[in-house]
């Protein structure tokens, strides 16, 4: 296919290249890749789980006995290799990308996925350790560090000049629409216990006070990774908005029919 993605023997995805990126964190400047995920990305081999997942879940529906289990056959592969090949015992959470010869140890929220998804692809028994990471690494008021600021190239102001930002757009910088699948993640990992849903709801109390403040009702694409996480990129994007609110009406039960007094109560 395209930007050279394919399912290797061991049934997960890989894609891009050298000077190819086919993930989110796609910054490039004056030809230079600021972020290489080339090879096997853990999210989108989350996805592509997922995908085999409900594709298995379309055909059964559907009467397609024999496709419902060639599907159910390929993601148990993906499940197998993806657990075997992804995680990382020495940090206690998953490598960001593995190729053949090479497996990228970075802190980054892209494990997330792992849990946060309807079909989650992590081991049930390693997901408290990962979110443990996550949230000592990566976790801020308004989403989540796109790199641990342990990391020698973190950076933690999304500042200066078009290459200086970009060069800070995926390696430290906050991204709100990130705590959707924290919290997700969170409370797959956790339960839904009454302490659960008070942390979750918590974790979305900044974005309140900065709606006031920023650009009126609504959430900035960016914050510094650095307190005080000051918004920065575009004043209003619409995953970070969208985010926040499929958090509370799926995650924290905060329909649509409910008052402004319910979402602040929530928030």
């Amino acid at each position: 296919t395209m930007f050279s993605i394919k399912a290797g023997g061991d049934g997960l995805l890989a894609g891009g290249g050298p000077d190819v990126q086919v993930t989110w964190m796609d910054a490039k400047v004056n030809g230079e890749v600021i972020t290489s995920r080339s090879g096997k990305d853990v999210e989108v081999n989350a996805l592509w789980y997922n995908a085999l997942m409900i594709m298995s879940d379309l055909s059964g529906d559907a009467g397609g006995l024999a496709d419902e289990s060639r599907y159910d056959a390929l993601a148990a592969r993906v499940f197998e290799t993806f657990n075997r090949e992804f995680w990382n015992e020495e940090c206690g959470c998953l490598y960001d990308v593995i190729t053949d010869d090479w497996k990228d140890a970075s802190i980054r929220p892209n494990q997330v996925f792992a849990i946060s998804l309807t079909y989650p692809v992590l081991d049930k028994s390693r997901r408290r350790r990962v979110m443990e990471v996550v949230e000592s690494d990566l976790l801020t008021p308004f989403g989540l560090r796109t790199l641990s600021p342990r990391d020698p190239r973190y950076c933690g102001r999304y500042e200066g000049t078009v290459l200086e930002r970009d060069k800070a757009y995926h390696q430290g910088t906050v991204w709100p629409w990130l705590i959707g699948h924290y919290i997700k993640a969170y409370q797959r990992t956790y339960g839904l216990s009454e302490q659960t849903l008070a942390y979750c709801s918590g974790l979305l109390k900044g974005f309140l006070d900065h709606m006031k403040v920023n650009g009126l009702g609504t959430i900035a694409e960016v914050y510094d990774g650095d307190p005080p996480h000051r918004p920065q990129g575009c004043f209003a994007q619409a995953w970070s908005v969208a985010e926040v609110l499929r958090a509370l009406a799926e995650d924290l039960d905060v329909g649509p029919k409910s008052s402004h007094r319910a979402v602040s109560h929530a928030l």
